[in-house]
């Protein structure tokens, strides 16, 4: 289930999509190395976004990778849902859990269904409790906005976090990918990259341009070190 790093990781998010022409937004980006697929539940963020059936339908258009990052509460009943849908990456959040010991049973089930297991944290959220349980995970989401909508700032003072993963990643050679989300755009992903990113969730920075596919590899190249 390791995820093969051979440079940046462009991840489209289809937040930031025209609903109505899901399809060609997806094959728009062709070039991209995931899709990236916001679950959102209107509970633990104030808002709605897709479900299993648009996850499925994503998969059923595309071969690339499809990260899915779920912002429900109670993740454990849903994980199941959405290795079926097609997910080669589940994200859940810390704080949708109870506990350090229920995130990392989750991961291990995650893990079971064959699919990468993957947390995310709130900005608010520390990542220094989770440092000695990194190797449970193949991948970690730094969220640098306030999770539920698209379009929010860059909230710099995250990637202190990316730069502590970052450490505590090489320092134990772990294979675990560090992922940001929120506000990554051509005036932000080479700081992110620079903290240590490996991947890069992007919305409006790609789907709001009129050559999606050129924005795709203009942040890649930006984020090359």
């Amino acid at each position: 289930m390791s995820a093969e790093k051979s440079g940046p990781i462009i991840a489209p998010s289809i937040l930031a999509a025209d609903f109505t022409q899901l399809g060609e937004e997806v094959r728009a980006v062709a070039n991209a190395d995931w899709i990236h697929v916001d679950i959102m539940d209107g509970h633990f963020v104030p808002n709605l976004s897709f479900g299993p059936d648009i996850t499925a339908t994503v998969d059923g258009i595309t071969t690339q990778t499809l990260d899915v990052h779920l912002m429900i509460e109670e993740p454990e009943k849903w994980v199941e849902t959405y290795a079926k849908a097609g997910a080669d990456c589940i994200i859940f959040h810390v704080e949708a859990v109870a506990d350090k010991d229920a995130a990392l049973a989750l991961a291990q089930k995650i893990r079971a269904l064959g699919v990468r297991a993957g947390f995310s944290i709130k900005p608010g959220t520390p990542i220094e409790p989770w440092l000695d349980s990194l190797e449970h995970f193949d991948e970690v989401l730094v969220m640098s906005v306030e999770p539920g909508f698209g379009g929010q700032s860059f909230m710099p003072e995250q990637l202190d976090k990316v730069r502590t993963l970052r450490r505590a990643i090489d320092e134990r050679g772990l294979d675990v990918l560090i992922e940001i989300d929120g506000g990554i755009s051509a005036d932000t992903i080479r700081q992110s990259a620079e903290a240590g990113c490996d991947a890069f969730v992007a919305g409006s920075a790609i789907y709001k341009q009129a050559d999606k596919a050129a924005a795709v590899d203009e942040l890649r190249r930006l984020a090359t070190l």
